[in-house]
């Protein structure tokens, strides 16, 4: 792995906004105390497939999952594979949680907490597929250190992903869409984008769950929602 230099975004504190909304019903609380600790990333040592479920397999990993619909049906749809989520919002992980729980889901392990933390002890080329969906645009230029699309992160996501490994990204913030593309643009070393047309990041592709906040971004706001999928070359 790439060392961090100094001003790396993946060594700031945090690289997201609140991690508390609501308060959790009973039923939410009841699966943080006690599903959360069955499945939960260990807090240290190497995150690999093998030790997360006594098994070598494909390996996914999700940052930000937001309520853990794409999470869900990504590991529904692939039993043989394992997944990673991480979420710092304790909602967003609760409502994780009841996917795992209603879907019986064995393949899904969660970190309610920094991504790029467990990231960082997956190892090199061990995963498959890497997912950021929607992350938090911090549209503030003084804020754009804090977008998980930056260099530091990027070299990261490179170091993990196995050669043909696939990273997607999906935006519907067009100031986070012009930064992302534009750091992209320095990667194209080790990323190859995965379009042929403008269709290919104006339409959700097939195998790519549709996720509520994305839902709500277009029904209720109206928003253009960006899909890109790039393989790590």
């Amino acid at each position: 792995m790439t060392a961090n230099k100094p001003g790396d975004p993946t060594t700031l504190n945090r690289l997201y906004g609140r991690s508390q909304g609501k308060p959790l019903r009973a039923g939410q609380q009841a699966l943080i105390d006690t599903l959360l600790p069955e499945i939960a990333v260990p807090v240290a040592g190497e995150v690999s497939a093998a030790r997360l479920f006594g098994s070598d397999r494909p390996l996914h990993f999700e940052i930000g999952f937001g309520g853990g619909e794409h999470l869900a049906a990504r590991a529904d749809l692939l039993p043989d594979h394992g997944f990673i989520g991480a979420e710092p919002f304790v909602n967003g992980v609760a409502q994780a949680l009841v996917h795992v729980r209603d879907g019986a889901l064995g393949n899904i392990r969660i970190h309610h907490g920094d991504a790029l933390e467990v990231l960082a002890r997956v190892p090199d080329g061990a995963l498959t597929m890497l997912y950021l969906l929607h992350p938090d645009p911090w549209p503030k230029a003084r804020h754009a250190k804090r977008r998980m699309m930056n260099e530091g992160p990027l070299r990261l996501f490179a170091d993990k992903l196995k050669p043909g490994g696939e990273f997607r990204f999906g935006t519907d913030h067009p100031v986070y869409l012009r930064h992302a593309l534009m750091v992209m643009c320095r990667f194209t070393d080790r990323f190859e984008w995965l379009a042929e047309g403008p269709s290919d990041w104006q339409q959700r592709p097939s195998g790519w769950p549709e996720t509520r906040y994305e839902a709500k971004a277009r029904s209720v706001y109206g928003h253009e929602v960006w899909y890109f999928r790039f393989r790590r070359r």
